[in-house]
Order: C-alpha cells, then structure tokens, then sequence
C-alpha cells in the first residue's frame, strides 16, 4: 500500500479542546509504491509522472551495473545481491536499493544510485579483480 507522508498532530490541544485539521488529504503527500528494481537476465526500465509534469525512471530489472574503479567505470553483469541494509530478506529476493553490495564480474560492490528513482544501478567496487 502507498504510504502516506504527513506530519500528524495530536487531535487535542493541552487544555482540553479538540483540534481540526486545517486542510484535507492531497495527493502530493502520498508516497509512491516500492520500486522492486531485481537483478535478474535482462535490462527494464519503466518511466513514471511525477509531480509538475516532469518523470522519473525507476529499474524494474538489471542485468547491468556501471561499476566505478579506481582508473575508470564500466558496465559490468551483475551475478546476485549479497546483501542489503534495508532488509535482510532482499537479498534473498534480489532486490537492488541503496547501500546494497551486489556480486559482480569484477567482484564485490556497494550501489551507490536509488535504482527506483534513478533508472540505473552505479556501483563502487569494493574488491575483486579490478
């Protein structure tokens, strides 16, 4: 479910009387639902209206990452994702966010990009074969 994002007050005042809400639900305080960008065989990425008009991409599946290293960056297979500040449990599921250390050709790397924003997976290397 979408969640929600406004600041709740407390309905009561400190002496007694009850407080109104001066305005309604607006649809610019809804958040979005969670992207679910997976590592998997193939690259798919889905545009998506945002506010103002304008439009973001967010990854739906990701074969590849552009990896940083020390020299350069490439754009390299991910294998899996080994695992996830988020959740313990996207790991197992292959869900790519923030902060995540995937498995790479050339190693080990932490991504560094929001795949459900952004539309890509970067990724810093952290070890491996460089």
């Amino acid at each position: 479910m979408v969640q929600y994002h406004k600041f709740a007050k407390s309905k009561s005042s400190g002496s007694g009387g009850h407080r109104r809400e001066a305005a309604n639900k607006r649809k610019a305080h809804w958040g979005g639902f969670f992207a679910r960008a997976k590592a998997g065989d193939k690259d798919e990425v889905r545009e998506f209206r945002v506010r103002g008009g304008k439009s973001k991409a967010s990854v739906r599946h990701a074969q590849h990452a552009n990896v940083a290293t020390a020299e350069k960056v490439q754009r390299v297979k991910i294998v899996t994702v080994k695992e996830s500040p988020d959740n313990r449990h996207f790991a197992r599921e292959n869900l790519i966010t923030l902060g995540a250390i995937i498995e790479t050709e050339l190693g080990k790397a932490k991504v560094t990009s929001r795949p459900g924003q952004d539309g890509t997976v970067n990724a810093v290397l952290l070890q491996g074969k460089a």
